[in-house]
């Protein structure tokens, strides 16, 4: 039977990189915020944090905090028929509520958490943004903004609090992907 890993973490805590890992480990890979840069590209916007935020509220305002969960199961249960599935930026504690009640023990959540400015830092240098914009770079100030908003507003801690495994990145990316490697082996277990 197949898994989904859902990874929660805040902005810069290395969600990406542990997703980018699990693709190469032939994992089927689905981002839950590609629905708001996809909609900006469709509206012709300027990516940036304000565009990002006016999306990401006007999806909850017309779904609730559950939006991205509701709006990507149809992806999502598409993908895990044919694999392994890691899904990238898991944010409220609705979304975590309908995924749960839908994969039941399928769905798996790894937390990916570091210290807030060893996040700030690597977001800071960052200087290349990919052609799907989920590597950005974000000034000091962006990132505290946007983690108070993911605490204060998306719900973020129940996720990660309700994590059944958790990263600690505090390294470099080839320790990362040693705790990968270990995560994969505990899941290869059926926990």
């Amino acid at each position: 039977m197949n898994t989904i890993v859902c990874l929660v973490g805040m902005c810069g805590s290395g969600k990406s990189v542990v997703g980018e890992e699990l693709v190469h480990q032939n994992y089927a890979y689905l981002r839950f915020g590609q629905i708001v840069m996809d909609t900006i590209k469709e509206q012709g916007l300027e990516v940036c944090e304000a565009n990002e935020k006016k999306i990401r509220d006007g999806l909850r305002q017309k779904h609730g905090m559950a939006a991205f969960a509701l709006l990507n199961l149809p992806k999502l249960d598409l993908l895990i028929e044919k694999s392994n599935v890691v899904a990238d930026g898991l944010y409220s504690w609705a979304e975590y509520k309908v995924l749960k009640e839908h994969f039941g023990s399928r769905m798996k959540v790894v937390a990916v958490i570091a210290p807030p400015e060893l996040r700030y830092a690597r977001l800071e240098a960052r200087t290349n943004v990919d052609a799907k914009m989920i590597n950005r770079p974000m000034t000091r100030e962006m990132a505290i903004k946007r983690d108070y908003s993911e605490i204060e507003i998306s719900d973020k801690g129940g996720p990660i609090a309700m994590a059944d495994y958790n990263i600690l990145n505090i390294a470099n990316v080839e320790e990362l992907k040693k705790q990968i490697n270990k995560m994969v082996e505990w899941l290869n277990k059926g926990y």
